[in-house]
């Protein structure tokens, strides 16, 4: 079994499998535009964010109902499972169902139906993240967060993510203002195609708890002693950076700098269906092809859940599991 570890920066939508995206399509009528699961695979050739996320809200078309959104989550958890996952931050995107003329309370049902049983079903305890577009209106992202209000009990948190260039984190100030007085959490995407600068618009302006992905903190070495000195969590995908060219291989991803750096890292899936490998999957990978030791893969798992939202007597729990899980 896989060391016990947290997942953080995780779509739902982007967990959506070729397979469920054709059964789903079928359950609600739906014609997609590729003759079968592998055409549909070859889609999956991205050169850049942009280019992923074409193809990332094309497929979410069919998702319409509740029980569409539950079987999506019950999918991911039981693969989370079989990763090792004992605690999930899941992020969800209302405004891409929104847009389209699905319910945020369809969404937020449909997803609570599957996660309010996950610690029993699969031993998993489980948080929602409402992200915000941040290539939409700031105004929208508001409003999506008002909507959402009969739902806080499920909700501990907002995001940020999406397109990233040309949309800095400086644009949702009052969003993360007025969450931030609802009393949730906040993480933001920030640094992975856009520049250093939106990481610290993203802590500054957006109090921004976690920043997710970050890895682009590197070209500001001010920022990097920040980073290390207030242990602010980045949330690092190494399959996403590869498959969105974000870096050029896996073999020269900056993951063993920012360890070097001291920074607080954690590993991460983000997009699994697309980008390759769900969680325990990058940790393989990073292990081969950049030689982290299974010290390193152990300190990575330990920092998971050093930086969840999990009260602090959690997460002695989880990370006294793996100290004492055998490699």
């Amino acid at each position: 079994m896989p060391i016990p570890k947290a997942e953080l920066h995780l779509h739902i939508e982007g967990t959506l499998e070729p397979e469920m995206a054709f059964a789903l399509a079928h359950r609600n009528n739906l014609t997609l535009p590729y003759t079968d699961v592998e055409d549909l695979r070859r889609a999956y050739s991205f050169t850049d964010l942009q280019s992923f996320l074409d193809l990332y809200y094309a497929l979410m078309d069919v998702l319409r109902t509740e029980a569409d959104f539950t079987d999506l989550a019950n999918a991911y958890l039981t693969r989370a499972a079989t990763q090792g996952v004992r605690h999930a931050e899941i992020f969800f995107d209302p405004q891409a169902h929104t847009s389209r003329g699905i319910s945020i309370d369809t969404v937020i049902n449909g997803l609570t139906a599957a996660l309010h049983d996950s610690e029993r079903t699969h031993n998993i305890s489980t948080t929602l993240i409402l992200c915000f577009l941040r290539d939409r209106p700031a105004q929208e992202a508001l409003d999506t967060l008002h909507q959402a209000r009969p739902h806080l009990e499920h909700i501990h948190a907002v995001g940020l993510d999406s397109a990233e260039i040309g949309n800095p984190p400086e644009k949702f100030t009052e969003v993360f203002t007025t969450a931030r007085d609802m009393g949730l959490h906040r993480v933001a995407h920030a640094g992975e195609e856009g520049p250093a600068s939106y990481i610290w618009q993203a802590l500054n302006l957006l109090g921004a708890q976690r920043i997710d992905h970050g890895i682009r903190c590197l070209d500001d070495p001010h920022l990097v002693q920040h980073l290390a000195t207030t242990q602010t969590p980045l949330t690092v995908c190494p399959l996403s950076n590869v498959r969105l060219k974000a870096v050029p291989s896996l073999d020269q991803h900056p993951l063993p700098a920012l360890l070097d750096a001291g920074l607080l890292i954690t590993i991460n899936s983000d997009d699994p269906s697309y980008f390759g490998g769900y969680v325990h999957d990058n940790y393989q990978a990073v292990h081969t092809h950049l030689g982290l030791t299974q010290h390193q893969l152990r300190q990575l798992a330990r920092n998971s859940f050093t930086a969840s939202f999990l009260t602090p007597e959690r997460k002695a729990q989880l990370i006294a599991q793996v100290d004492a899980h055998p490699w």
